[in-house]
């Protein structure tokens, strides 16, 4: 099951490069159209990319964690938002991009909302996976 879950994270993560390189390049396709024709398009779709994108890489690491401070932190989150702030800090250098805090506000809430989801998972399905290979 985790081999399956590798496969969608790093699917998922080249067709979010892809949509990076379209943007810094100044391309424009079907999806950012999309994006604003829907009122507040462009923060929805940062919310669910990249909480998708959190989710994914949280189940390919079977949701392991790190210890900062008091706090659990799990790698996929972890790994996601740092991407996730370089990106967002980068388009402030680039003439095609205009760099927004509340699409970097969207991109923290999509995670954390992922994270949540990827804690009931680890709890159901890797529960389970200990269960069967007992």
């Amino acid at each position: 099951m985790q081999k399956l879950f590798i496969v969608f994270f790093s699917i998922f993560f080249v067709f979010i490069l892809w949509v990076i390189y379209l943007a810094n390049t100044g391309q424009h396709n079907g999806l950012f159209k999309l994006t604003t024709a829907i009122p507040y398009g462009d923060k929805i779709g940062h919310f669910f990319l990249f909480g998708l994108l959190a989710f994914l890489a949280n189940l390919s690491v079977k949701c392991r964690c790190f210890s900062f401070g008091k706090f659990s932190v799990y790698w996929g989150s972890f790994i996601v938002l740092v991407f996730v702030s370089v990106e967002e800090l980068s388009q402030h250098f680039l003439p095609t991009r205009t760099l927004d805090i509340y699409d970097y506000g969207a991109d923290i809430i999509g995670i954390s909302c992922a994270t949540f989801l990827s804690w009931l998972f680890k709890s159901i399905l890797f529960k389970k996976d200990k269960e069967h290979y007992k």
